[in-house]
């Protein structure tokens, strides 16, 4: 890998960091950028989570450091998406690069369609409206962030902003928690199958980990404000890209 190769992974994982902890959708920059590189679809998928699991690691410091974090709730969630994300992580390992293909396709319009409709809410949990459809929700978000994971931040996204009633930013704090549990599992089947890059996907991490830290600490700042246009940016980008304009 020359130095050029190093370089784009680099840039290309920062700015999907910036993109994940906002939003979500930067995998669909940095899984492309790994088949460009020369990984298939599998191995792409695999080596992607280890700058996953690092950008969320400085998005949830950042997040801390900014005094918004409620652990026992984001851990709490994200016990219900483990099995599924084992479960979905094992099954991308089998499926054929069409079939991956067209999965993604379809369930990113569903995507780029849900997150149209939103509401604002209170700042914190409102636990007494909690509803209890947010458990399997996240059992079948782990499933698609095992199996494929990108556009799995809109769903997530959705998800808690809909079903749990809590304003953007403590959305994305959980969100990135949320990934971050689930992503260790996931990472493991797919390096025990001969599925990872490490080479490829440390230098990936590092520029995730930049992009995570930086997002995090403009989402606190900037509040739901910021996050709706990045929002906004992510899901025009992402639906662009299916319906073939670029």
């Amino acid at each position: 890998m020359d130095i050029l190769h190093l370089l784009l992974l680099f840039g290309v994982g920062a700015v999907a960091g910036f993109i994940n902890v906002n939003a979500g959708g930067g995998s669909s920059l940095t899984l492309p950028t790994l088949i460009f590189l020369g990984l298939d679809a599998a191995v792409a998928n695999g080596t992607n989570r280890i700058g996953l699991i690092l950008q969320n690691i400085f998005a949830v410091t950042s997040f801390r450091k900014n005094k918004i974090f409620k652990f026992k709730t984001s851990i709490f969630l994200a016990v219900f998406t483990l099995p599924g994300a084992i479960i979905g992580a094992i099954f991308a390992t089998q499926v054929s690069n069409t079939l991956f293909q067209r999965i993604l396709g379809g369930v990113l319009i569903l995507v780029v369609i849900s997150m149209f409709f939103s509401r604002s809410y209170k700042k914190d949990v409102l636990e007494s409206s909690r509803s209890w459809f947010i458990y399997p929700t996240l059992f079948v978000i782990g499933f698609y962030g095992g199996f494929l994971q990108v556009g799995v931040g809109f769903l997530l996204m959705a998800a808690l902003y809909h079903l749990l009633r809590v304003n953007l930013v403590f959305v994305n704090m959980h969100k990135v928690f949320i990934i971050l549990i689930y992503s260790i599992p996931a990472l493991a089947v797919f390096s025990l199958t001969g599925n990872v890059n490490w080479q490829f996907g440390l230098v990936l991490a590092a520029g995730n980990a930049l992009g995570g830290w930086w997002g995090a600490h403009a989402a606190v700042k900037g509040g739901e404000k910021l996050i709706r246009i990045i929002l906004a940016a992510a899901i025009t980008i992402m639906a662009g890209k299916l319906f073939g304009l670029y």
